[in-house]
């Protein structure tokens, strides 16, 4: 995985958090938290939270004594889930990489981990450490992107890039965020991690923006996509954003705009 693929950084994280979150991220942040509280756990860790949309939705289920430790590798993004959360004493914010947690063996109940797997450079070191501080009988819940063909707008929005690229396209939604689908790989992985009750689950929810250019600056302004264009040109930014814009009004009108979006969601415990 390339570099950039993992520097959310500049005004990414404002974007990324304004855009890209309420189109492909809060209805499976949403998911995700309700299957988290459902065990009612003590002590949680949030591993690469990105700009806190798990948080936000996990933290009001969790009890009044809980301790809910939040972290991720890229301390911006953290900073803009601080500051979009306001002050709770059971939240702990603590900048951390999944794969190397500075955290004792056995010190919690739940590791949820929304949609960061696919950033791991090595995933079964990853999920070694989820379970490394998990407590017996504890769960590690994550999802990840199906295949980009099953995610409309992430689909096109590459497309266009491509056209506008031919030679060397910028491929970092199909690489990184979709390039992770393989279920049995899934399991695979976090079996070797030393995870022997697994649990996978398909879930298609709806991709909704207000107009076909908002969903393309969320893809193309709000993700590593942007790192990749601006390497190839400075100055490709804009016309990659209106490229994608004007593909996706061509297939879905020049309104609001409502695509399909696929992940897995895995259950492991400890």
């Amino acid at each position: 995985m390339p570099a950039m693929d993992k520097l959310f950084a500049g005004s990414i994280p404002e974007i990324y958090d304004t855009c890209l979150v309420p189109l492909i991220f809060q209805a499976y942040a949403t998911d995700l938290a309700r299957r988290a509280a459902g065990a009612a756990p003590a002590h949680v860790l949030e591993t690469a939270a990105g700009t806190g949309v798990v948080t936000r939705a996990l933290a009001p289920l969790l009890g009044a004594r809980a301790s809910y430790v939040v972290s991720d590798l890229n301390q911006p993004m953290l900073d803009r889930a601080a500051i979009r959360q306001g002050a709770d004493g059971r939240i702990t914010w603590r900048q951390a990489d999944a794969l190397s947690l500075p955290f004792e063996q056995d010190s919690f109940d739940a590791v949820v981990c929304q949609f960061g797997a696919m950033f791991f450079p090595d995933r079964v070191s990853g999920y070694r450490e989820a379970l490394r501080v998990l407590k017996p009988g504890g769960r590690f819940l994550f999802n990840v992107w199906d295949r980009i063909e099953k995610n409309d707008f992430a689909r096109i929005v590459t497309d266009a890039a491509s056209a506008v690229f031919p030679s060397d396209p910028p491929r970092f939604l199909a690489r990184t965020p979709h390039g992770y689908h393989d279920v049995e790989l899934i399991k695979a992985e976090l079996r070797m991690a030393g995870f022997t009750a697994i649990e996978i689950m398909t879930l298609q929810h709806r991709s909704d923006a207000p107009s076909a250019r908002s969903a393309a600056i969320a893809y193309c302004q709000g993700t590593p996509l942007r790192n990749e264009i601006e390497a190839r040109d400075p100055k490709a930014l804009q016309t990659v954003t209106d490229r994608a814009a004007e593909a996706i009004a061509k297939q879905y009108g020049d309104g609001p705009v409502s695509g399909k979006i696929q992940a897995h969601i895995v259950v492991a415990r400890a």
